[in-house]
C-alpha cells in the first residue's frame, strides 16, 4: 500500500519510514506543505501521515485543502498538542485519527491500519470471502483456518483485489500498490504474479475463478465458492 509521510523533522521522516517500509507499505515523502499537497494530486493513496507544524504551513490548513477538493484520502495526524479540544477540532475537521508526540511506533502503525480498514468498509482486522480469510495486521492468509502460505508482493495483490472486491483493479494499479512507483518492472510481471496467485488458491482448495479476467482492463476479485 502507498502512504503519503508529510513530515519536516528529518530524523523522525527516516525512522517512520523504515518502520513503515518494514510493515509493507511503500512511503512517499514531502518536508513541505505544497509539496505534500502536489504529491496528493499526483498519486492515489492509501493513507497520508500528516504533521501539523510544517515550514510553509499549518497541517489544518493542508488538511482543510484536501478536504475541499473532495480528496478522502484517510488522514492520521502527529501533533505535541495534548489537549482534547484540539484533537476533537482536528478530527472535527476531517482527520481520521490523532496520534500525539511522542508516540509509540507500533501503536502508529496499528492506527494506521485501522484507518485504511475503515475507509474500505472494514472495521475488523480480517477480510473474509468464502472460505479464505485475510488477517489485515499480520498478512496471514487461511483457507478454512488453514494457512496458506504467499509471498508478500501475492499477498499485497490479494489484499489490493479483496479491498476492492467487485471492482476492476488495473495492471498500473497493482504497479502502484507493489512498488510505489519506485523501479517499476514491465507491467506484464502482474499477469505472472496473478497466475501464480491463482495456482496457490486453486491448489489450497479455493475456487481460482475467484480472481476474473477484465480482458483490456485488468482484473476483478468476486465471492469464492470451495473447489469442488
Amino acid at each position: 500500500m502507498r502512504i503519503l509521510l508529510i513530515e519536516d523533522d528529518s530524523i523522525l521522516a527516516e525512522n517512520l519510514t523504515a518502520l513503515l517500509e518494514q510493515e509493507g507499505f511503500h512511503v512517499d515523502e514531502a518536508d513541505r506543505g505544497e509539496d505534500g499537497l502536489e504529491l496528493c494530486l499526483a498519486y492515489k493513496y492509501q493513507a497520508i501521515i500528516l504533521n501539523l507544524n510544517l515550514p510553509d504551513m499549518r497541517g489544518d490548513e493542508l488538511l482543510a485543502n484536501l478536504r475541499k477538493r473532495s480528496d478522502h484520502t484517510p488522514v492520521l495526524v502527529l501533533s505535541g498538542e495534548s489537549e482534547v479540544e484540539s484533537r476533537l477540532k482536528f478530527l472535527r475537521s476531517g482527520a481520521d485519527d490523532f496520534v500525539t508526540k511522542p508516540f509509540n511506533m507500533q501503536e502508529l502503525t496499528v492506527r494506521l491500519h485501522a484507518i485504511i480498514r475503515r475507509s474500505n468498509g472494514y472495521g475488523a482486522n480480517t477480510l473474509t470471502l468464502g472460505n479464505l480469510t485475510l488477517d489485515l495486521a499480520s498478512h496471514d492468509v487461511f483457507v478454512d483456518d488453514k494457512r496458506l502460505h504467499l509471498t508478500s508482493k501475492e499477498y499485497e495483490m490479494l489484499e489490493l483485489l479483496c479491498l476492492r472486491q467487485g471492482h476492476i483493479v488495473t495492471k498500473e494499479n497493482f504497479l502502484n500498490h507493489l512498488y510505489g512507483g519506485m523501479d517499476e518492472p514491465e507491467v506484464k510481471i502482474i499477469d505472472v504474479f496473478i497466475c501464480k496467485l491463482r495456482k496457490k488458491i486453486e491448489e489450497a482448495n479455493v475456487s481460482s475463478t475467484m480472481i476474473k479476467t477484465v480482458w483490456g482492463r485488468g482484473y476483478r476479485i468476486e465471492e469464492m465458492a470451495t473447489a469442488s
